[in-house]
């Protein structure tokens, strides 16, 4: 509970580390949208489970997420969460591997928690199956999320910054959520994520961000920045 609260505003408590055995099967896509505030160290198996790419190959797909680190090593898979109050959207950047868009406003403490995409390692095993919380995944419209995947990085000059643009994975196929106004993100089809790129994460700070949404080009821009002192974040 206490965890759960923290969480929501803003403070990283976790006993997960930036190193994983993933002692997990298939796809584990929904842990590594959902890393810890912690230095991604060392991944482990990945002979047992899906390339962590869509349309690449084990080796492809390593390299891709590789492409990313060469710029910023310490940004590497580090969740930032941020909101657009205008439309009631939760956004969960996990930088250099995806983004996830979900139509309505959802705590931070849920969103940390990891979508189980995965498998457990002991088919057999009992309760817990894992050393960590899960969200299971479903096809309600207000918890599915819309599924971005990293596709390139670039150093913009200009401002000082990396420029890392994520693309639709596939079309989510399900109805807007009528919960929090019926705003689809349907139409999205491109995120753009600027960062600093001289200024590297520290493990374990929360950093904020703002959304822009441009409508009349199907893109969403969203800026990673440091925390103003006393800004509302939850």
């Amino acid at each position: 509970m206490a965890q759960s609260c923290l969480a929501d505003i803003g403070v990283a408590l976790t006993i997960e580390k930036g190193i994983h055995q993933i002692d997990l099967h298939d796809d584990i896509s929904g842990l590594l949208s959902a890393h810890p505030q912690s230095p991604l160290l060392s991944l482990h198996h990945f002979d047992f489970i899906n390339p962590i790419f869509p349309s690449m190959d084990r080796y492809q797909a390593t390299n891709h997420l590789m492409t990313a680190a060469k710029y910023d090593q310490s940004r590497l898979l580090q969740q930032t969460i941020c909101y657009h109050r205008e439309r009631n959207w939760s956004f969960s950047v996990s930088w250099g591997y995806s983004t996830h868009i979900y139509e309505k406003t959802i705590p931070r403490s849920i969103l940390r928690k990891p979508l189980e995409t995965f498998k457990p390692w002991r088919w057999n095993g009992s309760p817990p199956l894992y050393m960590f919380n899960t969200r299971w995944v479903n096809n309600d419209p207000c918890d599915a999320p819309h599924v971005f995947f990293f596709q390139s990085i670039e150093y913009n000059a200009s401002g000082n910054q990396l420029l890392t643009t994520y693309i639709r994975a596939s079309p989510r196929n399900l109805p807007p959520c009528s919960v929090d106004g019926n705003h689809s993100a349907d139409s999205i089809s491109e995120i753009l994520v600027l960062s600093p790129a001289t200024t590297r994460k520290t493990a374990g700070v929360i950093e904020c961000c703002d959304v822009e949404y441009k409508a009349e080009m199907n893109i969403t821009e969203i800026k990673i920045r440091s925390c103003a002192k006393g800004e509302v974040i939850a």
